[in-house]
């Protein structure tokens, strides 16, 4: 089973779902960022605070960050921005914004794991949104950040609190709340065979919860410091009467 793969086709899929990661921002949002108040989502609801991106060179790297959205905002922003994504869809819509707005970014085709295509010590501030759950394994993901980042350097990173990966998927949509899985949560392995089946003839994802130690500590240890911190609702019940820090986001500085 190649996981890659597979979550490379869901997300493909996604954006013809209309995902809410993969719908690009308007002609508004980029002129707000443009007059240097770009409306950043790292998280469903709240918008990164602005402060997050003082005292951050120009050099900016998005991993996982396809979608038409963070990257058109910071190239208006007055950011050289680079793209990742393992799914072409999702660059395409950062392309289709870039030429609609007359932007420039970088895009590139590949896993956030491997970006061998990058220099090292090349970026000034890595842009992480809501893709390490797609990862089965972070010590690729955090080494490659550590490799390309500036010393001084700034690194954001959002995910989904891992708790929500207790929850019967299937029951929420139906506005119900039943704990199924033991953490961490691993799809080839917390779910039964038959379902794996069902996610991937449906291009569904291959997700991973990972432990807080693993997602927070793992950064700490290579020498980073977190300097800032907060946490959002997902925008959908029955989840958010349940728990109020559905996602999170966390910036480091690479010390």
């Amino acid at each position: 089973m190649d996981a890659k793969e597979i979550n490379r086709i869901a997300w493909d899929s996604e954006v013809e779902k209309h995902n809410y990661w993969t719908i690009p921002v308007n002609s508004e949002e980029i002129e707000a960022a443009r007059n240097k108040n770009p409306k950043l989502h790292l998280t469903p609801i709240k918008y990164m605070p602005l402060y997050w991106l003082n005292d951050t060179g120009a050099d900016t790297l998005l991993l996982g960050g396809g979608g038409g959205q963070q990257g058109p905002l910071l190239s208006a922003y007055g950011k050289r921005v680079t793209v990742v994504d393992i799914s072409s869809n999702q660059l395409e819509n950062d392309r289709a914004v870039c030429e609609r707005e007359g932007l420039d970014i970088k895009t590139i085709n590949c896993d956030m794991c491997n970006l061998e295509e990058l220099e090292d010590s090349s970026f000034d501030l890595v842009i992480n949104p809501q893709a390490i759950n797609f990862v089965p394994n972070l010590d690729g993901l955090y080494g490659e950040v550590d490799r390309v980042l500036k010393k001084g350097g700034v690194y954001i990173l959002s995910f989904a609190n891992p708790t929500l990966y207790l929850f019967d998927a299937d029951k929420l949509l139906k506005g119900k709340v039943k704990i199924k899985y033991t953490l961490p949560f691993k799809s080839e392995v917390s779910m039964s065979r038959k379902e794996v089946e069902r996610l991937i003839e449906e291009k569904g994802t291959l997700e991973y919860s990972h432990t807080l130690d693993d997602i927070i500590g793992s950064i700490l240890k290579r020498g980073f410091l977190l300097s800032a911190f907060y946490s959002d609702g997902s925008d959908t019940e029955p989840i958010d009467s349940y728990l109020v820090d559905c996602y999170m986001a966390l910036r480091f500085i690479k010390v």
